[in-house]
C-alpha cells in the first residue's frame, strides 16, 4: 500500500424509500449535476413500474433488477512474464453494486423507448425477470471468469 485508503462517503437515503440504493442510483443517473432531472427520471420509472406491473411494488422490482445484475465473479488482467492473462476474481460487495448500477443505467440509455423514464423502467422490469441487455452482461462477465478458471493460480 503505498498511499491510505479512500474515504468511503455514506449517501443520505432518498426521502420517499429511504433507500440508500436508490439515492446510489440516482447520483449516477444525474448528468451535469442536474439531480431535479434524476431524481424525477428515477420515480418516474417507479410509477410507471407501478402502474404496468400490476400487483408486483416497483420499489420491489428495483431491488430486485440490482440483485438480478449483481456480478459474482470478474476477471482482472495480470501480467506475468511477458503474457496476459485474464485472472477470474469474487466481486466485493460495494463493487457489485456499484456494477449494477452502472451496468443498468447505461443499458437503459441504450434502449430504444421515446423518454428515459420508459427506458429506464423497462430495463428494471427485464433485469428482475432475469433477461435485459444488463443481465446480459452479469452473465457474459461470469462465463468469461468461467471459461479463464485456469489462471486462477495468478491471482494476487
Amino acid at each position: 500500500m503505498r498511499r491510505r485508503k479512500a474515504l468511503v462517503r455514506e449517501v443520505m437515503p432518498d426521502p420517499i424509500y429511504g433507500s440508500k440504493i436508490i439515492t446510489k442510483f440516482i447520483n449516477s443517473l444525474m448528468y451535469d449535476g442536474k439531480k431535479a432531472v434524476a431524481t424525477e427520471i428515477m420515480y418516474g420509472a417507479i410509477a410507471l413500474i407501478d402502474k404496468k406491473g400490476g400487483e408486483v411494488k416497483g420499489i420491489d422490482v428495483f431491488n430486485n433488477a440490482i440483485e438480478n445484475v449483481k456480478p459474482v465473479m470478474e476477471v482482472k488482467s495480470r501480467r506475468v512474464g511477458g503474457a496476459t492473462y485474464q485472472v477470474p476474481i469474487e466481486v466485493r460487495p460495494a463493487r457489485q453494486q456499484a456494477l449494477a448500477i452502472r451496468w443498468l443505467i447505461s443499458f437503459s440509455r441504450k434502449r430504444s423507448e421515446r423518454t428515459m423514464i420508459e427506458k429506464l423502467a423497462y430495463e428494471l422490469m427485464d433485469a428482475a425477470n432475469s433477461k435485459g441487455a444488463s443481465f446480459k452482461k452479469k452473465e457474459d462477465t461470469y462465463k468469461m471468469a468461467e471459461a479463464n478458471k485456469a489462471f486462477a493460480h495468478y491471482r494476487w
